[in-house]
């Protein structure tokens, strides 16, 4: 997936009499509301509610999958849609889960949910408890059909529910997918946008303006770096290293499988070969190359990856050492 978000001062550049900012609102405004429109029926999704979402998971023991999609954005919108079809890869798996769906930022945990805020369609998979399984959904320079596939999607739902059916086994090597409580809990609260916007959509007006985007999280967050003179981390300034940094591709079709290693690469040095099943990574489960990137968005400067990986269906450890300065290569 590509990044999506639009800076005012880029529309007022770019802007033609059918691409204008009024017009992008007004065609934001009709896409949100045929999106709510669309699940005012009672159906398999959850809408805009992950409280009830939760509610519903411990009521019956399912895992949630929980989708944040920005539904004015262009990128990912065939991706969604075709999550969404009646007939498509994963429709046998989606009665297994408690499906959400959340077209807004307004309201988040930001200590529960964080992911690559410049993205327009994020799956996170969730025990009752909130113990996150994994993630789905990434972005880069290629086009989105080449990072995302509904193959992959269907992959990751079924490693999501092979953790749950064994989660008191595998309970302890989730608790690093979760990261650290944050300072701002909830959107709503950064200082820019503190009475701007409430915790919820409006259910009425400007449906569209009342929403707070997923990329205005990431904005607003280097912003309170720059207004208090702090030096920006290099987290915040080098978010969600693509594999790639670190000299390794990855078959968007399956979990975490990787289709090229670059030779003289961290990943070469470490032995990994095209074809390895990466198990897990710095001692967490791969359900996808989102997984990958949580894992290199939360290591430090310099550090040692452990690594599983199946081979010719064996299973072998490996190590990546990441030298000083590695995340900076990827400029998200």
């Amino acid at each position: 997936m590509k990044p999506t978000h639009f800076l005012p001062a880029l529309l007022l550049l770019t802007a033609s009499p059918l691409t204008s900012p009024v017009a992008f609102a007004a065609d934001a405004q009709s896409k949100v509301l045929e999106d709510i429109q669309r699940f005012a029926e009672p159906s398999r999704w959850i809408y805009n509610d992950l409280d009830r979402g939760l509610a519903e998971a411990k009521k019956t023991n399912k895992p949630l999958l929980v989708i944040f999609r920005c539904v004015p954005c262009v990128a990912c919108s065939a991706f969604d849609k075709r999550v969404l079809e009646k007939e498509n890869e994963i429709v046998d798996l989606l009665d297994l889960f408690v499906c959400v769906r959340i077209i807004h930022g307004n309201g988040m945990d930001l200590s529960l949910f964080q992911f690559d805020y410049d993205q327009s369609f994020h799956v996170f998979f969730l025990n009752p408890d909130k113990t996150i399984y994994g993630q789905f959904g990434t972005r880069s320079f290629r086009k989105e059909e080449e990072d995302m596939t509904m193959e992959g999607m269907r992959k990751a739902m079924l490693g999501a529910l092979d953790l749950h059916s064994r989660f008191s086994e595998v309970k302890a090597s989730l608790a690093a997918k979760r990261g650290p409580a944050q300072t701002v809990a909830r959107p709503e609260n950064y200082p820019n946008l503190q009475g701007k916007f409430d915790a919820k959509l409006s259910t009425e007006g400007n449906v569209a303006r009342s929403c707070i985007h997923c990329h205005q999280i990431r904005e607003s967050d280097r912003l309170t770096y720059r207004n208090s003179g702090q030096p920006m981390p290099d987290d915040v300034l080098y978010p969600y290293p693509l594999p790639d940094v670190l000299g390794m591709r990855f078959d968007p079709k399956e979990r975490a499988t990787l289709t090229a290693v670059e030779e003289g690469s961290i990943a070469g040095r470490a032995g990994l070969q095209p074809g390895d099943w990466l198990i897990s990574l710095n001692g967490q489960p791969l359900l996808s190359i989102a997984d990958v990137q949580w894992v290199l968005h939360t290591t430090g400067s310099s550090a040692t990856l452990k690594a599983e990986v199946e081979r010719d269906g064996k299973r072998q450890p490996k190590s990546l050492i990441l030298p000083a300065g590695w995340r900076r290569s990827d400029i998200s």
